[in-house]
């Protein structure tokens, strides 16, 4: 095999691995989003049990609380994929694709991997005390043990989900750079004209 062959099947492969990282993503957000249902009805219950029965139960909040808290940290993966979180950017947007990847590239692996791994890193010890000692809700009525413990599993695998996308974004950029295109499927950046620079 010569060189060029081997590069060609290195970027290939990069794709692939991209692209299942990115659905992967995309699984990950479809499945969670159905939590959003049982927290509508769960909040429309809430309401009408307080105010037309005089009811109140405090495991109820806590449960449509947390299913927020759980479709907010495990769909993070998901709308980064989407490049659909919060971006506060001045020139981003009227970069050349090759620019963007390049942004992408070095914004992922200085800032969201490492800090993604950080924080996994510092939610552990956090975790494994609430498992340890059977943590339950410091609420009266509130969720029993395993609850808290499982919501707070959900911050180092919702930082986990963001660091194999923070991965895909790796990929593809390398790809966008070397390559001079986008991989197929993917609007992350848009497709560079050949000959054009960075």
């Amino acid at each position: 095999m010569t060189r060029p062959e081997a590069s060609v099947q290195a970027k290939d492969l990069l794709s692939v691995l991209a692209g299942r990282l990115q659905r992967f993503s995309e699984r990950t957000g479809a499945v969670i989003s159905w939590l959003t249902l049982p927290m509508v009805v769960g909040t429309f219950l809430i309401a009408l049990l307080r105010y037309a029965f005089a009811l109140n139960w405090i495991w109820m909040q806590e449960l449509v609380v947390w299913m927020h808290a759980f479709v907010f940290m495990l769909a993070a993966a998901y709308t980064l994929n989407r490049n659909e979180h919060v971006r506060v950017d001045i020139f981003y947007r009227q970069f050349s694709g090759r620019r963007k990847a390049l942004v992408d590239l070095l914004g992922s692996l200085i800032f969201l991997l490492p800090m993604s791994i950080m924080l996994i890193v510092m939610s552990m010890d956090y975790v494994i005390t609430s498992w340890a000692i059977g943590e339950g809700s410091r609420e009266a009525g509130g969720l029993p043990f395993p609850f808290v413990p499982l919501l707070k599993t959900a911050i180092p695998l919702a930082f986990a989900l963001v660091c194999l996308q923070g991965i895909a974004i790796v990929f593809d950029s390398w790809v966008v750079l070397v390559r001079g295109r986008q991989p197929a499927g993917r609007e992350r950046t848009a497709t560079v004209p050949p000959g054009e620079g960075v």
